[in-house]
């Protein structure tokens, strides 16, 4: 926690000062726009844009305190909006306020759009970072959980909305759905605070981190489901067990439909959009268009828009493909805009006045104690009954009890649909502000006090180091193939990187229409488009026979599911391969023949195609006869200490894991002389470090290597000589581009390209050279 000194001199006073000029200033200058107003007919433009203008620059500029103090942003913003509003500038200058927020139906209606829209986005964003597979991993633990810190507060704000005197009811006729409003509002945590503070603390990878945001997901899940059913009630103002069936039927058959069919469809839409259109920000028009689809469903259904936007966010957030891309771009556009105003706009219809009621303070009080009790009571014991220590159930139950934007927005909801006045929306954006801002204190001092266990270290470590690998950088495959032997076995390591990495492919013929292979391959002379067909065909069988001959230990089952396209090959090679680029594809497989050129370089074909691909390039060729099966690929690894042949060996390593095949690691230490490649003394390694480094690797993909170092003046006769005494049939290489005229990796690579009998990857792992971008 930053010290008050420190605070201060991060975010001066004069900001606050700022703050309240801008507002008085916007206040004298809302004086013509009011006059205005009342001459005219239809709403002000200029006085909306004044109030958006507002919301966003108050809500930053507090929104940045709060982060500087180590609170969410989003208080700030509803702490603007309350500072706006009734409570403190609406009591010193009501007429001020009432000039610069009116209550004129037609001009709140506009800035109650955008308060709208932003429910969606905000709810599109928060599925979007919702982990399924980690609350999939965690499901017992946190399931538990989650219905027990659920159940208990439920219950007690249902009790307490029964108990409630009907003065304080906005239309006792509907006391039952305005106690679901209240249950569901002090049982749901918010997956958002919640994740941001555990990421703050550098607790997400951490066992009792990753079971506190399992936990929130889980609620955020339960808890839109319920408000999504809950609103459908409330417009009947009565339970109707017609009307009630009818919602819960609809949104499990919604659910059931959005993770099957859904998925699919949604990674389809995505890709389709991203690799065909060619104007600005096609994905992010194509995602608003599956949010606002989904959320008309649900309302169809007669449950309210947010679960079509949760699980929008969800189907979005789980895309192979941009995920990062996308993430940043919704993220901008619902961070700058939508979230300062809607909850600006949640703090201007807070009334903190009405809590000089001794009724509604206590009734206030109630609804805090009640919800933080239960909450963490709830979570305490699921925890200690699931066989937790104390301080890790601790650290859960502080954990849980934040309630934030999730609670704002059933607050707004229930407003809006007249089951909650005034007060009681008053009410329960106070304990939402007071239990949210509680917790981020009480939560680091709880995990503060966890101790690191052996096999969390050990985990840990194994994510540190997927994080940082070499092929953690990649998302998507171009797999250009021509038919030949080299095809064959290109498609299957594009096979086990589909399986093992989920990574999609998508299958080029890189022959014109009027070629036909160089070398006679089981495809034969086929049109390029039927050729592409047959190898996508074929990558989907080595994908299902790989899952079906995987040991139980490598835990592939239920990963067939791979995405596979086809890209025709429309245009000069050269335009495609750039294009293809900036789609998403980083990792180019090209097994087409001739490999070998004229001058003893690398073909002309795989010249234009390197130099064409943004990405990282991959040369596979194909030598001698393939095995019948991958589990019968052996795999030489040279390794020389620099750091591209070990991301190069990490790539065999990788493919040796998917296939279950042999590996065995040599090490070519060189004369301390003049070399063809670089020397390990470039960075100053010894023989054993370089062997732990790469033992370290093939411990991570769980892969027996054998070790080997071998010393000679010549590396490419090490590595020929070493691969056919040890029976290898596949030579894995990294590799340089080298300034030239033709396509040449060194010496070192020419010369196993032009003498190897047997089958050679070469791979640039050169990172720089590869390409995520989307198109902007």
């Amino acid at each position: 926690m930053p010290s008050r000194q420190n605070v201060l001199k991060a975010f001066p006073p004069s900001a606050v000062i700022i703050l309240i000029a801008i507002t008085l200033l916007l206040s004298i200058a809302q004086s013509a726009f009011a006059a205005e107003g009342q001459k005219a007919s239809h709403p002000s433009e200029g006085l909306f844009l004044v109030q958006i203008i507002l919301l966003v620059v108050s809500g930053r500029l507090l929104g940045e305190l709060m982060v500087r103090i180590g609170q969410p942003s989003i208080m700030g913003q509803i702490i603007a909006g309350i500072i706006l509003g009734p409570s403190l500038f609406g009591l010193i200058f009501p007429h001020a306020r009432a000039s610069l927020f009116p209550s004129d139906g037609a001009q709140k209606s506009m800035t109650d759009a955008i308060g709208q829209l932003g429910i969606l986005f905000l709810l599109l964003l928060a599925g979007m970072e919702t982990d399924l597979g980690l609350a999939k991993r965690l499901r017992k633990s946190a399931a538990g959980v989650s219905l027990t810190g659920i159940v208990i507060p439920f219950a007690a704000g249902f009790a307490l909305g029964e108990l409630i005197p009907d003065a304080l009811l906005p239309d006792p006729q509907k006391r039952l759905v305005t106690s679901l409003f209240l249950g569901t509002a002090l049982s749901i945590s918010s997956v958002k605070i919640v994740a941001s503070v555990v990421r703050e603390m550098d607790f997400m990878r951490r066992n009792i981190g990753q079971l506190i945001v399992a936990s929130a997901i889980i609620d955020d899940t339960i808890g839109w489901v319920i408000i999504a059913i809950t609103f459908g009630l409330a417009e009947k103002g009565t339970v109707d067990l017609t009307t009630l069936a009818t919602s819960v039927i609809g949104t499990l058959a919604f659910m059931a439909v959005s993770f099957t069919v859904g998925r699919r469809a949604v990674f389809e839409i995505i890709r389709w959009t991203n690799d065909n259109f060619r104007s600005d920000l096609p994905v992010l028009s194509a995602i608003i268009a599956i949010m606002g689809t989904m959320a008309i469903i649900t309302n169809f259904i007669g449950v309210h828009t947010v679960l079509g936007a949760f699980v929008a966010g969800i189907l979005v957030g789980e895309s192979p493909i941009l995920t990062r891309q996308i993430d940043v771009q919704l993220r901008a556009l619902t961070t700058a805009l939508f979230m300062p105003v809607f909850f600006g706009l949640t703090g201007l219809q807070t009334d903190l006045t009405v809590l000089a009621d001794p009724s509604i303070l206590l009734l206030t009080a109630a609804v805090v104690v009640i919800a933080s009790v239960g909450k963490f009571g709830g979570a305490f014991a699921a925890a200690r009954f699931g066989g937790y220590s104390a301080s890790e159930a601790l650290a859960l139950g502080c954990g849980m009890n934040a309630r934030g934007s999730t609670e704002v927005i059933v607050a707004t909801i229930g407003l809006s649909v007249g089951v909650l006045d005034e007060k009681l929306f008053s009410v329960i954006v106070a304990m939402a502000v007071i239990t949210t801002m509680a917790m981020p204190p009480t939560l680091r001092w709880a995990l503060a006090r966890l101790p690191l266990r052996e096999e969390e270290r050990n985990r840990l470590e194994r994510e540190q180091f997927e994080r940082e690998s070499f092929l953690g950088n990649f998302e998507r495959i171009l797999l250009a193939v021509d038919g030949s032997q080299s095809s064959r076995l290109a498609t299957w390591i594009a096979a086990f990187f589909a399986v093992t990495r989920k990574m999609p492919v998508t299958v080029m013929d890189a022959r014109g229409a009027d070629e036909t292979p160089d070398t006679p391959g089981a495809m034969g002379a086929l049109h390029p488009a039927s050729h592409a067909k047959a190898i996508a065909e074929d990558l989907r069988q080595y994908a299902t026979d790989l899952l079906a001959s995987a040991p139980p230990e490598q835990n592939l089952a239920g990963e067939g599911d791979i995405h596979v396209t086809i890209r025709e090959k429309s245009d000069k090679l050269e335009t495609v391969l750039e294009d293809v680029s900036d789609t998403g594809h980083d990792l180019l497989l090209a097994g087409i023949e001739p490999s070998l050129g004229d001058d003893g370089r690398f073909g002309p074909s795989l010249q234009v195609m390197t130099s064409a691909f943004q990405g990282t390039p991959a040369i596979i060729t194909a030598r001698g006869p393939l095995p019948k099966h991958p589990g019968d690929l052996r795999i030489l690894l040279p390794v020389s200490g620099t750091e591209r042949s070990i991301r190069a060996a990490e790539f065999g390593l990788a493919i040796a894991k998917a296939a279950n095949a042999h590996c065995a690691l040599l090490l070519i230490v060189e004369p301390p002389r003049a070399s063809a490649i670089p020397r390990i003394s470039d960075r100053g390694n010894d023989h054993q470090d370089i062997l732990n480094k790469v033992g370290a690797i093939a411990d991570y993909y769980g892969v027996q290597i054998e070790k080997v170092v071998q010393q000679g003046p010549s590396p490419e006769l090490s590595i020929l000589r070493h691969a056919r005494s040890g029976g290898y049939n596949l030579i894995v290489l990294g590799v340089s581009k080298r300034a030239s005229g033709s396509l040449s990796y060194g010496s070192v690579a020419d010369t196993v390209l032009q003498t190897a009998d047997r089958s050679c990857i070469f791979i640039e792992t050169d990172l720089a050279s590869s390409s995520q971008a989307i198109r902007e």
